[in-house]
This record gives C-alpha cells, sequence and structure tokens, in this order.
C-alpha cells in the first residue's frame, strides 16, 4: 500500500495495532485521539484516507463527516465503532461514509478496505460522487506548470463562496471546463449546472426560465462579450434579483473584457458585476513543459476507450513542444486523437506528427537580410522551401495543396473580419466571394466571429 492514513481513536491499543499494521504494509501513519486533530489535519490537506471511531471524548465522528466531504471531496473515511446497532450503520451510510466495519474489527479485513480505498483514491482524481461518467469532449485539468498550479489555487479559493467569477483565455483552453469543476467542487454541487447563450435569454421571459432552470445553483454566460447590449441588460437585472435562491453567476470571455467596455460592446454594470474573482487560463504555449503530460493523458484515455497503445518518439515529442498550439489543449487532444487511429507502428514517428499538424504559419522574424517591403509570393516560397527541407529526402504527406490554403485562408479571414467589425456582409465584400461562402468557411475552418464598433 501506498499513501498517508489518519487514524483517529480513543483507544491506544486500537492506535498502537493500526499504525504498526499499516506502517509494515507500507503508509505512512498520522494518529490521534482527537477529532479536533483529526479534522485540523484533514483541513490542511493532510492523508489520503482516514480511520475514525464514532465516541471520541471531544465529539462524534459521524457527525464530521459532512465537514470532511466539504473540505475534502472524495476523501474516503471509513467508521469504527463499538456501537454495533443497525442505526449505526445506517447513519455510516446516510453520511456517505466510504466504509463501515464494527468493533472488535478483524484487522486482515480493515487492511483490506483500507487498501481498495487507496487504491480508488489514487485512481479517480478527488471530487464529488456523480453518476455521470466523464465526458470525451472535456479538456482535462492537466497541468504541473508554476502558472496552472496558481489557477488551482485560485480556484480553490474561490470555489465555497458566492462571489461572480470570470474565466478568461484563449478558445481551447478550457475556460467552460474550468467552470464546471468550480461548481462541482463548491457547496452548490448537488444544484444545477446551466450553461446559458444569448438565445436563451432573447425574450422577456428568458431570465426567469435560467433562473428557475438553475434553482439556485450555478448559471454560465458564454463568451459573455459576444452577447448583444439588450440581453446585457436582461442579465444585469437577473443578478440583482431577490437573493433568495440566487444563483452563482459565472462568465467566460476570449476577448479583452476592459476593451471591450471601452469600444461599447460590453456594458459597464454587467462587467463590473462579474468580476467579482477573475482567473486567467494560460495559453498551451506558455506552458509547454505541460505538453508531455497532456499527451500522456490523451493517450492514455484512448487506450481506455478501446484504442492501441501508442507513444510518442522524442523527436516527435520535441515537435510539439516547439509547435504554437493556436487552438491550445483542445488542438492537442485532436492531434492525438488523429495520431493514435493512423499511426502505422506503436511509436508516433515525427512524420506522422507533421502530417497531422499540418503547414504551420511561420512565427518567427524573418532571418536577416529579408526585405520589409518583401511580396508575399516571396515570403510563402521562403517558407515552403523550409517546409520541404525539413523532409529531408522525403516527400511530405499527401494533401499538401488543401493544407497550404487553409493556412493562408484561415488568417485572411479571420483578419478581414477584424478589420470590418465582425461584420459579415462587409467582410464578403471585401475579400470578393459571396456571403454564404463565407459563412460556410467560417464554420468549416472554426473561425469565431466577435461584433464591435469599427470607423470604416
Amino acid at each position: 500500500m501506498d499513501g498517508t492514513v489518519l487514524v483517529a481513536d480513543d483507544d491506544r491499543t486500537i492506535r498502537t495495532v493500526l499504525t504498526q499494521a499499516l506502517t509494515r504494509a507500507g503508509c505512512k501513519v498520522h494518529a490521534t485521539s482527537s477529532l479536533t486533530t483529526l479534522m485540523r489535519w484533514v483541513g490542511e490537506g493532510k492523508g489520503d484516507v482516514v480511520i475514525s471511531d464514532v465516541m471520541m471524548p471531544d465529539g462524534n465522528g459521524l457527525e464530521m463527516l459532512p465537514k470532511i466531504a466539504q473540505d475534502r471531496p472524495g476523501l474516503p473515511v471509513i467508521v469504527i465503532s463499538a456501537q454495533n446497532t443497525i442505526m449505526t450503520a445506517i447513519q455510516a451510510a446516510e453520511a456517505e461514509a466510504y466504509d463501515y466495519l464494527p468493533k472488535p474489527f478483524d484487522l486482515p479485513d480493515l487492511m483490506k478496505r483500507t487498501a481498495r480505498a487507496l487504491e480508488q483514491r489514487q485512481r479517480t482524481p478527488a471530487g464529488p460522487k456523480s453518476e455521470e461518467k466523464e465526458r470525451p469532449d472535456e479538456l482535462p485539468l492537466v497541468g504541473r506548470t508554476a502558472s496552472m498550479q496558481a489557477l488551482y489555487r485560485l480556484v480553490a479559493r474561490v470555489m465555497n463562496t458566492d462571489l461572480p467569477v470570470l474565466i478568461a483565455g484563449e478558445s481551447g483552453t478550457g475556460k467552460s471546463l474550468i467552470a464546471k469543476a468550480i461548481h462541482d467542487f463548491s457547496d452548490r454541487r448537488n444544484l444545477p449546472f446551466v450553461a446559458v447563450s444569448a438565445s436563451d435569454l432573447q425574450d422577456l421571459e428568458g431570465p426567469a426560465r435560467v433562473l428557475a432552470r438553475s434553482k439556485g445553483g450555478t448559471v454560465l454566460f458564454d463568451e459573455i462579450a459576444d452577447i448583444d447590449q439588450e440581453v446585457q441588460a436582461r442579465i444585469v437585472r437577473m443578478m440583482d434579483g431577490p437573493t433568495d435562491m440566487l444563483p452563482r453567476f459565472m462568465a467566460t470571455s476570449q476577448t479583452d473584457l476592459n476593451r471591450a467596455m471601452e469600444e461599447g460592446n460590453l456594458r459597464q454594470d454587467l462587467f463590473y458585476r462579474l468580476t467579482g474573482a477573475t482567473i486567467n487560463v494560460p495559453a498551451l504555449r506558455e506552458r509547454v513543459d505541460d505538453i508531455p503530460l497532456l499527451v500522456e493523458h490523451f493517450l492514455q484515455r484512448a487506450e481506455r476507450e478501446g484504442a492501441m497503445r501508442r507513444y510518442l518518439a522524442e523527436d516527435a515529442l520535441e515537435m510539439m513542444r516547439t509547435y504554437s498550439w493556436p487552438g491550445n489543449v483542445r488542438q492537442l487532444e485532436n492531434a492525438i486523437r488523429r495520431l493514435v487511429l493512423t499511426a502505422r507502428t506503436d511509436e508516433i514517428s515525427r512524420a506522422e506528427v507533421e502530417s497531422v499538424l499540418g503547414n504551420q504559419p511561420e512565427t518567427e522574424p524573418l532571418l536577416g537580410g529579408q526585405s520589409d517591403t518583401e511580396k508575399l509570393s516571396g515570403s510563402v516560397a521562403r517558407h515552403l522551401r523550409r517546409y520541404f527541407d525539413l523532409h529531408g529526402n522525403m516527400l511530405p504527406p499527401p494533401g499538401l495543396y488543401a493544407r497550404i490554403l487553409k493556412e493562408v485562408e484561415q488568417p485572411l479571414i479571420e483578419i478581414a473580419l477584424e478589420a470590418t467589425g465582425g461584420n459579415q456582409a462587409k467582410c464578403a465584400d471585401l475579400l470578393g466571394i459571396n456571403r454564404n461562402t463565407l459563412r460556410k468557411k467560417i464554420t468549416d475552418l472554426d473561425i469565431r466571429v466577435t461584433r464591435r464598433r469599427k470607423l470604416m
């Protein structure tokens, strides 16, 4: 066994026996005769499993279970009791104890139960019990870098407050997942989590329906800066409603809300109501040391879903570390899914990664000696020669024509949309293409359109 066990019992003999047995089995043990000390350890984050007596000199162990569940969701608690009544067992079950044993207990049996609790704790991330299975489209909150650790600490601080939360970050960084994690680990976790779009609030009865659905849980406004001013006004009135059963409000945004407010795209009163706490999610290129961890996470997930076990060659992983990942973790997940399906051997090669990532737009400055007035065709030609050179004596993977056009087409449309303030009619006219064609390309290329004022 591997882990730390907290033992709370007023019987010194039991504490000694359990400490010796668990230590021999490979565990670290903290033993106490006080519930107060036990709860302090739990609050400090110590322990992977708790073994606690019911009747203690300074309180009832069963009555502490809800507090333990609140402070440390998912921490297994094994209850032992000399009160060998069915009511004690029922109370332990109602308090969601991991397991219950009457005294005198069988030591080997308790050891087996402790081992199972440790194994479950290590296999399953700490969190509230839920019937919902992991959704494959969710991004994982995975990362050991300083920026992610700071994010985790901030999430922990705001989790059980009623403060509105704004989650800001680029597309694909996992903003909605962070909002759901805050809800799932908060004291509102047994209440609904309602993600709201502008269409849910278009009519006058929309806010009332949203509040009825949320039932005092959590309401998330996705991409708040993209919601029009009239709907924003309804959100303000909703947030200023009666406090009885009012939900917690959160919002996500991939745009700078200060700038959106200055440009008149976000109401000032809504901005100040939403920014009780702000969580900035780092882009993947800002935490490249987490990429190997994320890659392994996605490879293991694919294997659990029935795919063959794969691993990346060193140069393939290094290529992933140096790629700019404009689509962030979502793009990385999709790349791994495709590589798992298309790889010819267990080891995924650099060439296979190159074929999936395609021709990335060049991010480094032009090489010395290049003129600032160089024509686009000259810049593209240099980039293409470099791309072919990367493959040595081999040809690039098939489909080069479509990949190159896509890499040019996407930034062209994005910049044209930005120049026209997100007005698709003006953008189509600027590009010289049909508006329906533009809409299809926006959908196919997964381009986000943000409407804002633009001087023309």
